[in-house]
């Protein structure tokens, strides 16, 4: 099976979060020379594969089987994968079906390594991720087994294929504050305590305001106020509370309590709320760790491109990884029209990309 026939196999599962309508039968039977552990929890299916082939170090390539819906607008079946001028359209052809099918190929065709090479994948990391990749992280550290690199296949690359990696994420904060007030009649405000008012008063100084300076990995920490609602949808009554929604794609120099006090200090005079929830945590593995040099390395001599380090973007489950000190890092394809219609990407990319990978896992 050629590493394009492996690709098209897995685009044909039609595994929307969190089902993997087979795809995982087919992955172990295709990488049938490793050793497979299952950890299924709450309809969430999780492959961990791996093969020992010496002492030395472990070296794990993570990815998700799972895809969202199709939606509408597509120009050929979603599931169906179509090849118009090498480049082929389906759902999972960015994210991520592209990444799996290029680290598995090098898997299937490692014969020698210093060390253990493993796989996991999981069937939720684009639903709630909470039976996912965790779990599987959970299941290695009880084992004493947990792999010292990670390389998460998700599309990094932004104009050219090779021209970025990620070597870390921003974190993620939601917020939501609640200001009250006193509800009373628009024709006597000095009656009532209208907290839109209350809130006009600091909005400026809080509303896309940098929260640091961010440094040679991070950009700075924004905060980005995303909802304000407040009334009854009449002109004559002042509304007694307001709801303002925000959120903070955080570095490591902003924590929650930052965010905590940078509110106090512009709330101070005023009746509030806020609930604060972390549903990430920043991470960077750094330029000179052995998995982001060699990585490197693969890149140019496959592209003739350095990559840029890069840590823009949503969150992964390499923030998982991370969180169990693996030294984790995420490339791929071009990343251009994941989630959209007509998703695509073109094949020479899977071609190259496991050839990165390949070389990666030599040069261990």
């Amino acid at each position: 099976m050629t590493i394009n026939e492996l690709f098209i196999n897995l685009l044909q599962f039609k595994s929307i979060t969190p089902n993997d309508d087979g795809a995982m039968k087919f992955i172990k039977e295709y990488l049938n020379e490793y050793e497979v552990v299952e950890i299924n929890k709450n309809g969430v299916k999780n492959l961990f594969l791996y093969k020992k082939f010496s002492e030395g170090e472990h070296l794990c390539f993570a990815g998700h089987i799972d895809v969202v819906p199709a939606g509408d607008g597509w120009e050929s079946d979603p599931f169906t994968p179509t090849i118009k001028d090498d480049t082929i359209y389906a759902r999972g052809t960015q994210d991520m079906k592209s990444g799996v099918a290029a680290f598995l190929y090098a898997l299937k065709h490692t014969k020698n390594f210093n060390g253990t090479l493993s796989t996991i994948i999981t069937s939720d990391e684009e639903g709630d991720a909470k039976f996912g990749t965790i779990e599987v992280l959970k299941y290695l550290k009880e084992k004493n087994f947990l792999p010292d690199y990670a390389v998460v296949a998700e599309p990094t690359c932004e104009k050219e294929f090779g021209d970025a990696i990620k070597i870390g994420r921003r974190g993620s904060i939601n917020g939501v504050l609640k200001v009250f007030g006193k509800q009373g009649h628009a024709a006597y405000p000095e009656k009532s305590i209208n907290p839109i008012h209350q809130i006009a008063k600091v909005l400026d100084k809080i509303a896309g305001i940098n929260l640091d300076n961010g440094d040679e990995y991070f950009a700075p920490s924004k905060f980005v106020i995303t909802d304000i609602r407040a009334g009854m949808e009449v002109t004559n009554v002042t509304p007694g509370e307001l709801k303002m929604m925000f959120n903070v794609r955080n570095n490591t120099h902003t924590s929650k309590e930052d965010i905590k006090n940078f509110i106090s200090k512009y709330f101070k005079d005023i009746k509030y709320t806020l609930d604060l929830n972390q549903s990430a945590k920043p991470f960077v593995t750094k330029p000179d760790s052995k998995i982001v040099r060699l990585l490197d390395e693969s890149i140019k001599e496959e592209t003739n491109i350095k990559p840029k380090h890069s840590t823009a973007g949503g969150t992964s489950d390499a923030r998982f990884l991370a969180k169990f000190g693996i030294k984790a890092i995420e490339f791929g394809v071009i990343n251009d029209s994941i989630h959209a219609p007509n998703e695509n990407t073109k094949l020479k990319y899977i071609v190259q990309l496991s050839n990165i990978f390949q070389n990666t896992i030599n040069k261990f």
